[in-house]
């Protein structure tokens, strides 16, 4: 799978998509299928506030629980409860059905700090 060009991404393999004045956020491909098959997702409240580079939630996997890790600061204004039923959408549609949290960012130039798609690929490839 191709990495969206239209998306930004942390280090910690989470992706941000801008949509006007909020950000959709997931985890990538690449993280999906290095935890392997998802069984649970926990994921925050809206209202809650999120800090960059502070977990925000977990995914569990058959092998493994990883944190979810905030690549901005802001305040979560949708959840993806569709995830409580279908935690196998992150393996199956990670940039689609598999967004996690919607957020009204507190400084939308953090966005701009995240990497790109190609700075994604190329710090994936060294992994």
């Amino acid at each position: 799978m191709s990495t969206p060009k239209d998306l930004r991404y942390s280090e910690e393999h989470e992706w941000v998509k801008v949509e006007g004045d909020k950000v959709r956020i997931g985890i990538t491909h690449f993280a999906q299928s290095e935890l392997g098959d998802i069984v649970f997702v926990e994921l925050p409240e809206v209202g809650d506030k999120i800090t960059a580079d502070e977990p925000f939630g977990s995914v569990e996997s058959v092998k493994t629980v990883s944190e979810l890790y905030a690549p901005i600061n802001g305040t979560i204004v949708e959840v993806n409860d569709e995830l409580d039923d279908s935690p196998e959408f992150v393996n199956d549609s990670p940039y689609e059905k598999a967004w996690m949290i919607v957020v009204e960012p507190a400084d939308t130039s953090e966005i701009e700090s995240l990497m790109t798609a190609e700075q994604y690929e190329e710090m994936t490839k060294e992994d």
